[in-house]
């Protein structure tokens, strides 16, 4: 997609001459005009020339392309990176309005929250299909989590009595708990001095027009997303054998 954005887009078309071409067919110029407007293409800016465009402002043009084209299914893989806060708003609003059907991942839950009508759940290697938006699926998911819960409480009140834990064992067990807090904390200024990191680059790739430039900051964005996903990934692990997540 971020290929797409920079060396693909023809650098002598304007904006609307853009999305005239890539909009299917019977699309007036007002349609063309009313999507552009909705993702912050307005007056003067739909005459801009391609080349003039910033990272973001690119990203902009090429979605707006895809809600005028003849696809009646968008499979996104997190459309908000590389997106201001405004422009993130602009594309929900444009994806709400957009007939087909949107096949999408992201991390930005607000998000989620305006746009999904059904979540699908990828987790131990298993596949489910919740029917409902983002509050239903959590509503269904804290309550499975209650229900096991009281499932192994009970299950704990009718097994025998737990085993006592020797003297030598007690030491043991608090300092690996205390090893795996101090990873905790640790992984957690670890993520958050990525996630600055991220932003930072996202907002000097929002503003460039350097096609070299900016594609190589795509590649730092990319590299610091998977150090992110391992970090986060690492972080729930531990959590987890905490019993606190």
């Amino acid at each position: 997609y971020a290929q797409h954005v920079y060396t693909s887009l023809p650098p002598d078309q304007t904006v609307l001459e853009y999305l005239e071409y890539n909009s299917r067919p019977g699309t007036t110029t007002q349609d063309c005009l009313a999507c552009a407007g909705s993702l912050l293409f307005r007056g003067g800016h739909t005459k801009k020339p391609i080349r003039v465009l910033s990272g973001g402002e690119r990203a902009r043009l090429c979605m707006a392309g895809l809600l005028l084209g003849t696809y009646n299914i968008l499979i996104l893989d997190e459309p908000g990176n590389h997106l201001d806060v405004e422009t993130v708003e602009s594309l929900a609003e444009a994806l709400l309005a957009y007939k087909g059907t949107v096949i999408f991942t992201s991390h930005d839950r607000h998000f989620v929250r305006r746009i999904a009508t059904n979540v699908i759940e990828v987790r131990d290697g298993r596949v489910r299909n919740y029917s409902g938006d983002y509050d239903a699926y959590l509503y269904y998911v804290n309550k499975e989590i209650d229900e096991g819960e009281r499932e192994r409480a009970g299950n704990r009140m009718a097994g025998a009595p737990a085993a006592k834990i020797g003297k030598t064992e007690k030491p043991a067990a608090a300092k690996d708990q205390h090893s795996m807090r101090k990873q905790l904390r640790n992984l957690e200024k670890a993520i958050a001095k990525l996630d600055d990191q991220k932003k930072a680059l996202n907002a000097e790739l929002l503003n460039t027009s350097d096609v070299d430039r900016a594609m190589n900051l795509h590649n730092q964005i990319e590299e610091l997303t998977r150090e992110l996903e391992e970090s986060e990934a690492k972080w729930c692990e531990l959590q987890e054998e905490l019993g606190e997540w």
